[in-house]
């Protein structure tokens, strides 16, 4: 084991124990760095997320921040989800499956944007109408 892969492990611990997705980062860090092919970057991830999602439940539980009503329904479905994702990353050509994924990205990316500009307006908003006061 080189120190690139310690050093993608620790990141992507880090990024899903915020919970964030350390799986997204995983999965661009093992196909851009140890250049690793998408659908087997994919399956090292759900061997990755698993320990790691059982000991953020562990805290999350622990500290009472989880909706269960909420997250049952979802983990239900997100479960069907899963299945039909899986069977469909392992018929795709490698090469959709990276455009597929890159989309995805770019969605996250507009969104995370999108998100931290209204954030940034409201607070403008808010620090304006204090001074008017």
């Amino acid at each position: 084991m080189n120190i690139i892969e310690y050093f993608i492990g620790i990141i992507a611990g880090i990024i899903g124990g915020l919970g964030m997705g350390g799986g997204t980062i995983l999965i661009l860090l093992l196909t851009m760095f140890l250049n690793i092919e998408q659908n087997v970057a994919q399956g090292s991830n759900v061997v990755f997320f698993i320990p790691m999602a059982i000991t953020a439940i562990i805290i999350y539980i622990k500290n009472k921040n989880i909706n269960f009503k909420v997250a049952i329904p979802i983990c239900v479905w997100g479960l069907v989800g899963t299945i039909i994702g899986s069977v469909l990353s392992t018929k795709l050509e490698i090469g959709i499956l990276r455009k597929c994924f890159g989309i995805f990205l770019i969605i996250t990316a507009i969104y995370q944007t999108y998100s931290l500009y209204k954030r940034y307006i409201k607070l403008k908003n808010r620090n304006n109408s204090k001074k008017i006061i």
